[in-house]
């Protein structure tokens, strides 16, 4: 009767080491010890990432809508708006050819007026796509 007390006690530990030797034969391998090593957070490789793009420090899309409406006036703005920023490198999106032409000739004012209202260093250059 001692021996049935030891052997229903040895059951449980006997049961959980073939269960996972099955599972260890089923996968092929050892069991992973911890499945959540290789897994990291977006914010751990976001700042690097937007650096790599040229996109750090970012700025407010309001802020630059704002800024554009003040410096080109209403009726422009209507007409022409901004499309990105990147690297410094402005895009405005304009609905006519004509309204481009204009819009180049004035691109050195426009230009200056951006950088008064943004700050210096933020829109070096300004490109102008009709679509």
């Amino acid at each position: 009767m001692a021996q049935n007390n030891q052997s229903k006690k040895q059951l449980p530990h006997t049961m959980k080491w073939m269960r996972e030797l099955t599972l260890r034969q089923w996968r092929h391998g050892e069991p992973v010890k911890d499945p959540n090593r290789n897994v990291h957070d977006a914010s751990e490789h976001l700042e690097g990432l937007l650096k790599e793009l040229g996109i750090q420090g970012g700025m407010d899309e309001e802020r630059l809508r704002k800024a554009w409406v003040k410096v080109a006036g209403d009726f422009v703005a209507k007409h022409a708006e901004p499309e990105s920023l990147k690297k410094g490198v402005l895009v405005l999106v304009v609905v006519q050819p004509s309204m481009r032409f204009h819009l180049e000739q004035m691109k050195g004012k426009l230009l200056k007026n951006l950088r008064d209202e943004l700050g210096e260093g933020v829109v070096k250059q300004v490109r102008f796509k009709v679509g």
